[in-house]
């Protein structure tokens, strides 16, 4: 049987749990538990639909990374709470009812015995990426932030599921489902992110240069040095707008791929990223479950685990 890895892009998940799955879902002392019975039933069905053999719970140990800050100040710079003080490491704008419930996702993962990994000075993307390459067999990728498009590899077997509405469908993207909606491949698609840019991420990208435009550059020149190579040459099938476009972005193109592109050689811990088909810690799971009122939610994926296949 081929032993297949998922990779969950863990935090996007749980926002999309929290405000895909309504606030009136509470604990036992009114505590919304939205995002964690939404993230419970959420990973249920993916272990019930797609039978991984391994499963990793992707963390940011460093949602916003000084190396990438470094390079280009405004990333992710809109999403720094308020409250974040000058020397401190940045503090992630989160809504108030959702902070409260990370802790307890977490403890609940390591109950169950589910991995949980982060790497200090890394986003959860850059493990995804690490594990992602060094995998043997074949890795879904859970997530609902596009950047990680960029790892899809049919040769490696490597694929994106991305929810389509909230928890819901998801659309699985390889190679082929990739170059027919963005019209590259993944590696493409970095670059795509570069001349496009990200408001979602503070990445400026080329001021008037679009996805359409960007994606037509790549085809032409094949890369983005393919396209930067073709400032230089007086003959090269690019318009005279889109060469003043590119040539005022040239400090930015300089940093902008070193940001944009996932890291593969991320330190990361000895770990055995086997599902577990019962609990690690099944007296800590029993008093987390009552304790937030977890259920119907924590017994369908206690189910799923137990009947997937070996």
């Amino acid at each position: 049987m081929t032993r297949s890895l998922m990779l969950l892009d863990t935090a996007s998940l749980y926002f999309r749990a929290y405000y895909g799955v309504p606030e009136s879902v509470r604990a036992p002392d009114g505590t919304p538990v939205n995002a964690v019975r939404g993230l419970l039933d959420f990973i249920a069905r993916l272990v019930r639909d797609h039978r991984p053999h391994a499963l990793v719970a992707c963390m940011d140990a460093d949602w916003r990374p000084h190396w990438r800050v470094e390079l280009i100040p405004s990333y992710k710079a809109h999403r720094v709470a308020e409250e974040t003080t000058a020397g401190d490491p940045d503090v992630e704008q989160v809504p108030d009812t959702l902070t409260p419930q990370v802790p307890v996702i977490e403890q609940v993962l390591d109950a169950l015995g589910i991995t949980r990994l982060g790497a200090a000075g890394f986003e959860a993307d850059d493990v995804i990426g690490t594990l992602a390459t060094k995998a043997a067999g074949p890795v879904d990728i859970v997530t609902g932030d596009r950047d990680l498009f960029q790892l899809i590899d049919d040769g490696r077997r490597v694929r994106v599921l991305y929810p389509v509405k909230g928890m819901g469908d998801l659309a699985a993207f390889d190679e082929s489902a990739l170059r027919d909606k963005y019209g590259v491949d993944g590696p493409g698609y970095a670059e795509l992110a570069v001349l496009r840019g990200d408001p979602s991420d503070g990445l400026p990208g080329v001021p008037g240069i679009g996805e359409k435009t960007a994606a037509t550059l790549l085809e032409r020149f094949g890369d983005l040095t393919g396209i930067l190579t073709a400032l230089d040459d007086p003959m090269a099938k690019i318009t005279r707008s889109q060469r003043a476009k590119l040539e005022a972005a040239l400090p930015y193109l300089a940093v902008a791929p070193t940001v944009v592109r996932v890291a593969t050689e991320v330190p990361l811990p000895e770990h055995d990223a086997t599902l577990p088909r019962t609990p690690r810690d099944p007296a800590a799971l029993d008093a987390l479950a009552g304790r937030w009122g977890l259920g119907s939610a924590l017994e369908r994926l206690l189910t799923a685990l137990e009947e997937r296949p070996g």
